[in-house]
């Protein structure tokens, strides 16, 4: 081997020793808000952690309150700092029988205050207090669901960060399609599904500018076989990312990569021995 071609392996040696000792980002600090009525909450608290854990410099804080009731004003709200020290937080909640404004505007505070945000199907059902508010912070106004049956995703603005490696469309394996009253002018559409009983489109992933608040928004998310897809765990990882302004290289983690031993000698691998009832779909 010439020197010309061993400085260019030194270098390349070095230039992938340093790639691989870079020390990762701060993780982003995010809280999970869970509970509540109509979900499986104790398993999907644990794929949506899990699943953005997985996929980027994220630490998850869950918190899980309230039971299965629709009226559950849990104690983490209580705290007028509830939301100190996390640099997003995910509603997943579902306490659509929460009809305080107050309540409402305790939640509210952070956000507008500059906190992003995530909300997550059944947080667009949440916290009917005879105001708009909470729909301005979500980006859309909803008020009830059709039936159960599965429905393709389709991308409809792919050039959108959040939407880049999507696919033009997304076959989800069990949904509850959310329909959709009001698009806020403040939100961007990213997806929609059809509608079968009514045969129009429903907005279902979007982003939106609350008060210069970065939010992302959908309503999948209702079964199991949804929050444990590939390709909604990519999408939340995404918006999450997107809504902190984080979505980019160094807080993504290399997509399918896992560290397996190699034997020098050998260079081969190394072997070691709900749905709530009585509710008209208004859950």
């Amino acid at each position: 081997m010439g020197w010309s071609a061993l400085a260019i392996v030194i270098v390349a040696v070095i230039g992938d020793a340093r790639v691989l000792g870079a020390d990762p980002p701060q993780p982003l600090r995010a809280l999970l808000i869970t509970g509540g009525c109509c979900h499986d909450y104790s398993a999907q608290k644990n794929l949506i952690k899990r699943g953005l854990e997985e996929r980027a410099h994220i630490e998850v804080t869950v918190v899980q309150q309230g039971g299965s009731a629709t009226d559950s004003r849990i104690p983490l709200y209580e705290n007028a700092d509830w939301a100190d020290g996390y640099d997003i937080v995910l509603h997943d909640e579902c306490f659509a029988d929460v009809k305080d404004p107050a309540w409402t505007e305790r939640i509210l505070k952070p956000h507008r205050e500059g906190l992003p945000g995530v909300v997550i199907h059944c947080a667009m059902h949440c916290y009917r207090d005879g105001t708009t508010n909470w729909f301005e912070f979500c980006g859309v106004t909803s008020h009830r669901h059709g039936a159960h049956y599965p429905h393709e995703v389709l991308n409809r603005d792919a050039e959108h960060p959040v939407m880049q490696g999507f696919g033009a469309a997304w076959a989800n394996p069990a949904g509850e399609l959310y329909w959709i009253e009001k698009i806020w002018p403040t939100a961007h559409p990213l997806a929609s599904a059809k509608n079968r009983e009514k045969g129009n489109e429903e907005v279902c992933v979007w982003t939106n500018d609350y008060h210069g608040t970065r939010v992302f928004g959908t309503t999948l998310g209702h079964h199991n076989e949804t929050v444990d897809h590939p390709k909604f765990l990519d999408l939340l990882t995404r918006g999450t990312l997107w809504a902190c302004g984080k979505l980019d290289d160094t807080y993504l983690k290399p997509v399918g990569e896992k560290l397996v031993p190699v034997n020098l000698a050998l260079n081969k691998p190394t072997k070691a021995s709900s749905e709530e009832t009585g509710k008209n779909n208004f859950a």
